[in-house]
């Protein structure tokens, strides 16, 4: 299939690049929000707005009231969401809670998905149990109890996990937890009893949280899909999600590299704009290239996702890998082509360099993934 947008894609990127720049601009959210120490992280009257432009039902069906769109739409939404450092629920919910809720039986769907839809909800996913992403081990216990099932354990660094309405946690149904098998979802209203945060905010000002379930007690109609097979709906949730991070990943970089081309034809060095120096237009050039090729994989990897193909999976973690590098590249040469000024806050560059940190790890990183790829393939 060609890596370009077709007509609709193409109307709904012009859409997207005009709201996010003007609504989700980095100085009315990520700076409002942050220099109030939002306990959030960002806006709820946004994510309002983003679910008035149909943004935040790309991935449900319509049958649930949703666009029933795919991941290619959805990334879209996130690489503008990138390029203005937009805090937003929107990679939580949207696209990881949303998959995952696909799979839901009616009852969840009619339950869960309306809020989604409508902007009046968000929704969180618990994976992780330690500072590394290793979906592959689950600890976190759900045993029967009378007609439902007994949570006990913790999940680490949950995003918006103290904000979300609720909470898509992955458990151990049997099996030990190395186990590929014997994973259950769950979807856990915010308030259940025995559940606990304990919020942290991350490098990017984002929120998470270390959640802890002592006993939390559930009725058989949490479950989403079957007991003890969740796995399958657990890797369909994370290629979505690795898919859209990398995608918001190449918005951070496109915005890093076009806010350092700006400088570069504007800053002046011994009567010259620092821009006509040839080492830097050869730096620049470099960045540029390896952003396409970030920008390419990602498409790849959303195309793949929509068609079903069995390459998805290898697909997701190359794109996840790739960004990571290119998106690392564009911020820190975005920071030591502005000079000393780049390092301070006055300058929004170095609010890329934080959240391609964030973003690196949100998922896997690029070593993680980079393995994945290689056992993937054979080797």
């Amino acid at each position: 299939m060609p890596l370009y947008h077709t007509e609709d894609q193409t109307m709904l990127a012009e859409t997207a690049a005009d709201f996010f720049a003007s609504e989700g601009s980095i100085a009315k959210q990520l700076r409002h929000w942050r220099d109030r120490d939002c306990k959030d992280g960002f806006g709820h009257a946004l994510w309002k707005q983003m679910a008035e432009m149909g943004f935040t039902g790309m991935l449900v069906d319509e049958a649930d009231g949703g666009l029933g769109l795919g991941q290619a739409e959805a990334n879209i939404v996130l690489e503008h969401i990138g390029r203005n450092l937009t805090p937003s629920p929107f990679l939580a919910s949207a696209v990881l809670a949303a998959s995952a809720l696909k799979h839901g039986g009616e009852m969840a769907r009619e339950r869960w998905l309306p809020g989604l839809v409508a902007g009046e909800a968000i929704y969180a996913v618990a994976i992780d149990e330690g500072p590394k992403h290793r979906p592959e081990q689950i600890a976190l216990r759900a045993e029967r109890s009378g007609n439902g099932f007994r949570l006990t354990g913790q999940k680490d660094f949950v995003l918006h996990g103290a904000s979300a309405d609720m909470l898509v946690v992955a458990a151990r149904t049997s099996g030990g937890e190395a186990d590929v098998d014997g994973i259950t979802l769950f979807a856990v209203p915010k308030d259940a009893a025995a559940m606990s945060h304990d919020p942290v905010r991350l490098v990017d000002s984002s929120m998470a949280t270390h959640t802890r379930f002592d006993g939390v007690e559930l009725d058989g109609d949490a479950v989403i899909g079957e007991v003890d097979g969740g796995r399958a709906i657990l890797d369909a949730m994370l290629r979505a999600g690795r898919v859209g991070a990398a995608a918001e990943g190449v918005g951070v970089a496109q915005g890093a590299m076009d806010m350092t081309v700006d400088y570069l034809k504007q800053r002046k060095q011994f009567g010259r704009l620092i821009g006509e120096f040839q080492a830097l237009q050869h730096r620049a050039a470099h960045l540029y290239s390896e952003v396409e090729i970030a920008r390419a994989v990602t498409m790849k990897a959303a195309e793949l996702i929509d068609a079903g193909s069995e390459q998805a999976e290898l697909m997701a973690s190359v794109a996840k890998a790739k960004v990571a590098r290119a998106a690392g590249l564009a911020v820190r040469e975005g920071v030591q082509m502005h000079g000393g000024i780049g390092m301070t806050d006055e300058y929004d560059i170095g609010l890329f360099m934080k959240r391609d940190r964030a973003l690196q790890e949100f998922l896997g990183d690029q070593y993680y993934h980079a393995g994945r790829v290689a056992e993937l393939s054979g080797y």
